[in-house]
């Protein structure tokens, strides 16, 4: 048998920078109030959403996403010739090919690097880390890109009241690159298919061109039953990313969890048991729930706003349509 060639990649991985970009249309809750006959006071105590971010015409998920990974890339100090792939994790890039991170690479002049995109909804930029991290260790990949970014103010009905006040746009990059030291952990990750309709897309594009006044296609949610699920089988799956990096709570500088709902976060938090030291993400209040963006999204807050420092000790940990989920612990950059 003809023996085959075989690379070596890094002993271990790590965020090398990361990056953010914010929409320039601040949606505040009396915004979105009428349509859906309820109150600023009933959104944030259901969600704790004070204000969002939505996107212009010309601040599409392309524009978003190499801005964000422009000082993704700054912060790593890493030029765009040196990234070997861009992986976009997203469900609002409306063509169903190609996918856009071969313009988002060509845009930032990675020079013919692999890129794809991927689609697990709001746990898709974990995903996206955890490829990355086993890319660099496995010689596939020298740098990896990874992004986050939806457009979800397209494909959210607004006059719907369990929807129309929570999602958001924006995007989020991270560099993931060797390292001296572990610096992500391995990824906890898996679907719970049985629940595939608790947030789905309300029409198959199918059906959509057999109407006679066809109509972008919505997302739909059943909220009461992705809370009962997230905040305890998540609390479940923090617990074993947190066995599987060989840390407890008590080493934990920093929790970033998927920002789907304030109550959500509350009752991990509980659940988990997390000191009072550990700070935690809360960037939904101002953002809203922007899906595959909302942990680079936030994260990058706390790196920015000082909550969050070099070296510190993360959990990331998110979940979404699907079911699909996925976490892992980090060292920030």
């Amino acid at each position: 048998m003809t023996a085959l060639g075989a690379v070596r990649g890094s002993e271990h991985a790590r965020v090398l920078g990361l990056g953010a970009y914010r929409p320039s249309r601040i949606v505040p809750n009396s915004e979105v109030i009428e349509a859906i006959d309820s109150s600023d006071e009933w959104i944030q105590q259901r969600s704790g959403i004070k204000q969002r971010r939505f996107a212009t015409p010309e601040e599409t998920v392309q524009m978003m996403s190499v801005a964000a990974s422009r000082d993704a890339l700054a912060m790593a100090g890493i030029e765009p010739a040196q990234v070997d792939c861009v992986i976009v994790a997203t469900v609002s890039h409306l063509l169903q090919t190609p996918a856009i991170a071969t313009a988002i690479a060509h845009e930032l002049g990675t020079e013919r690097a692999a890129a794809f995109d991927i689609s697990a909804a709001c746990a898709g930029f974990c995903h996206g880390i955890a490829l990355a991290n086993d890319m660099v260790k496995g010689g596939t990949a020298s740098h990896v890109l990874v992004i986050g970014v939806e457009r979800l103010s397209d494909i959210t009905d607004m006059t719907d009241r369990g929807t129309a006040f929570i999602f958001a746009d924006g995007a989020g990059a991270a560099v993931v690159g060797p390292s001296d030291e572990p610096g992500i952990s391995p990824v906890v990750w898996g679907s719970d298919g049985e629940q595939f309709d608790l947030i789905r897309q309300r029409e198959d594009w199918r059906d959509v061109l057999t109407m006679e006044q066809p109509s972008m296609p919505h997302l739909i949610m059943q909220g009461n039953a992705v809370f009962r699920w997230a905040a305890f089988e998540m609390a479940k799956t923090a617990r074993e990313t947190l066995d599987r990096a060989g840390i407890t709570v008590e080493d934990l500088d920093v929790f970033v969890p998927h920002q789907a709902n304030m109550r959500i976060i509350d009752a991990m938090a509980r659940s988990m048991k997390l000191p009072e030291r550990v700070r935690i993400a809360r960037d939904i209040a101002e953002q809203g729930n922007t899906s595959a963006a909302s942990i680079p999204l936030a994260l990058t807050r706390m790196v920015e706003e000082g909550e969050a420092k070099s070296g510190d000790t993360a959990l990331l940990i998110a979940f979404g349509a699907g079911l699909a989920y996925a976490a892992q612990v980090v060292t920030v950059p």
